[in-house]
């Protein structure tokens, strides 16, 4: 055996394991963290899904839950795009086409909370007489507190001109007026994204917390409806380059407080 051919198989034995051992690298996925079936439990959990999630439980709650869904997605979300598995803007297909629902169940003394994701229940919890006084969870959900909810889900991402066209659509909506009010939050989401087109890092970019901080206080209180959270999302898309939404931004929480509208109004 030449020396040449001593020192290539160390190298190639070193490339086979390293190869090896990728192979057996696997995401975790839906069926690892939560009791689903189908081709649920076997997707990976990806950022985006968390992102959602997280979008519903503030929207419903005031803030993520300790412990509950959307904190479990994020950590098995935060592991697989470490690992490389996954990539930050991943979202599983069938949570695009079914998406988060919370929904509450009256009961004798208590309230059940369900939140499902992509069709499939994920999580489930009861609020006793004391627990649902202190909730956040409100009846109907304005216009601004959906919009505030977004600095939770989708607070670090840079303001983009699609984001600035969602705020803008809202607070029209919101005020009842055909424009933008002058140095209210749809002008600051403009100029924000204009600002963000000479920005090169996204450390240096005006993020969507810097923009809605404070909004469910300042935005008059007018309650989501369906027709609202379309024209939001029509609005995003149209100015958004591959014409789709952010999940877990704008769109996704007016989608969500929407959503948590029509049921509170059939109970």
């Amino acid at each position: 055996m030449s020396q040449e051919q001593q020192q290539r198989r160390p190298q190639q034995n070193e490339d086979q394991q390293q190869r090896s051992q990728g192979a057996q690298r696997e995401p975790i996925k839906y069926g690892d963290v939560f009791v689903v079936s189908g081709e649920l439990a076997n997707k990976p959990v990806a950022p985006r899904d968390a992102a959602m999630m997280q979008a519903a439980e503030s929207t419903a709650f005031g803030q993520t839950q300790r412990g509950g869904p959307a904190d479990v997605m994020t950590c098995a979300a935060e592991i697989n795009e470490q690992a490389g598995l996954v990539g930050r803007g991943d979202v599983t297909d069938i949570a695009k086409d079914k998406g988060v629902t919370i929904t509450g169940t009256e009961v004798p003394g208590a309230r059940v909370v369900t939140e499902s994701f992509a069709g499939q229940v994920i999580g489930q919890h009861v609020q006793v007489a004391a627990e649902q006084a202190a909730a956040v969870k409100q009846d109907k959900l304005t216009i601004g507190q959906a919009l505030e909810a977004t600095v939770e889900t989708a607070g670090d991402k840079p303001v983009e001109y699609s984001d600035a066209a969602a705020v803008a659509e809202a607070e029209i909506r919101a005020t009842g007026r055909n424009l933008i009010m002058q140095g209210g939050y749809a002008a600051s989401a403009q100029s924000a994204a204009a600002y963000n087109t000479g920005m090169i890092r996204d450390d240096n970019k005006i993020k969507i917390r810097d923009v809605l901080a404070g909004a469910s206080k300042s935005f008059p209180a007018k309650e989501v409806t369906r027709d609202d959270a379309e024209a939001v999302a029509r609005a995003e898309q149209r100015n958004n380059p591959n014409l789709t939404t952010y999940p877990g931004g704008i769109s996704s929480s007016m989608d969500t407080a929407s959503r948590l509208n029509q049921d509170a109004g059939m109970q």
